[in-house]
């Protein structure tokens, strides 16, 4: 793992709807990954996010993106297709965190290359334990790529 062990993993959470990020940052919180968290609330926010622009100017790469689909101004279908479609951002991988269980979105995410589709459960233990199972696989198991 060399350094990896050393860097706190960086997670880009994207999502609008405060309630589901509270849930999702207690999650991550609850389990000893090294990490660090940041939050936008909307796609266009992420692309500014990523590319580093406006307020962004000073943000991390992040090692793994929380994608919701569902957003107001920019969509994460769009947030998923700019940044595969991006050969700067490509490598990062995004992880769709939805409440969509529909054939065509989950058809969509993955041919937009999303690394994974899962849905969030409605209860709330089912829901730590995804959340913490995803943080488990990027934070211990995955080899990531280098932050540029």
């Amino acid at each position: 793992m060399g350094t990896r062990t050393l860097d706190p993993v960086r997670i880009l959470v994207v999502d609008d709807d405060p309630g589901d990020v509270l849930m999702i940052e207690e999650a991550l919180a609850a389990s000893d990954v090294d990490k660090v968290i940041d939050v936008v609330g909307d796609g266009q926010e992420a692309m500014e996010y990523l590319r580093r622009e406006g307020r962004h100017s000073g943000a991390h790469r992040p090692d793994v993106i929380l994608l919701d689909l569902n957003m107001p101004r920019m969509d994460g279908r769009q947030v998923l297709g700019e940044v595969k479609g991006d050969d700067d951002l490509r490598t990062i991988p995004v992880v769709v965190l939805t409440t969509s269980n529909a054939d065509t979105d989950i058809i969509s995410s993955y041919t937009l290359q999303a690394n994974a589709y899962v849905t969030k459960p409605i209860d709330l233990d089912d829901f730590n334990d995804v959340v913490h199972r995803i943080d488990e696989f990027f934070g211990r198991v995955v080899v990531l790529p280098k932050r540029s």
